[in-house]
């Protein structure tokens, strides 16, 4: 029944010979490079803005990241717990982006970005929340378009990222105080020249 839903939602959603050019390249696009909008918020929200509102964008950057570690790690272990051939690889619809023939559920893509959206909607702001989803929805859609993910990889990925905001903030609440200290004393040894430079906040 489920396998028969994913099957039916993959087929409405997957992209033929017959779709435009210009959308298959605009979604290759998203599915192989809109990810990137991780590292680069994280690296923005952790050395630069407001002297004053430092502290609480660090906090951020730390709750995100381990709630990404945690996800990956999750993503990890239920995908060789629970082995899922990719579309391709079962000679299902068809396919517009060269990928390894590796285990498909969850979508690594798909945990990263929606676990890095849901941390924001939870800790950082609503609207950077719901901007951030709405990007990984098209990253999830791109994905399923293209033919290299299921769309139950995507809402699998979604669940994941909850499951890990949820064990971060655990880990947050025991460990919180003291990880905020020695990765801010890590920064300032490493980032020494650039904070006294100015280049960095401190």
């Amino acid at each position: 029944m489920i396998e028969q839903l994913n099957q039916s939602l993959f087929l409405l959603i997957n992209a033929t010979p017959d779709s435009p050019e210009w959308l298959i390249k605009f979604a290759i696009f998203i599915a192989k490079d809109l990810i990137s909008i991780v590292p680069l918020l994280i690296a923005i929200l952790w050395l630069w803005g407001q002297r004053r509102q430092m502290t609480a964008q660090r906090v951020v950057v730390i709750k995100t990241a381990l709630a990404i570690i945690v996800s990956v790690s999750l993503s990890w272990i239920i995908g060789h717990a629970f082995p899922h051939d990719r579309p391709f690889v079962s000679g299902f619809g068809y396919n517009f982006l060269h990928h390894a023939p590796d285990d498909s559920f969850p979508s690594d893509h798909g945990t990263v970005i929606f676990t890095f959206a849901l941390a924001f909607l939870y800790w950082h702001r609503v609207w950077s929340g719901v901007v951030l989803f709405a990007i990984a929805c098209a990253i999830a859609w791109s994905r399923v378009y293209l033919g290299v993910h299921w769309p139950l990889d995507m809402l699998g990925g979604l669940l994941v990222g909850l499951c890990s905001c949820l064990l971060a903030q655990m880990v947050w609440n025991l460990l919180g105080e003291s990880l905020y200290a020695r990765l801010h004393q890590a920064y300032r040894f490493c980032f020494a020249l650039p904070i006294r430079k100015g280049w960095v906040r401190d």
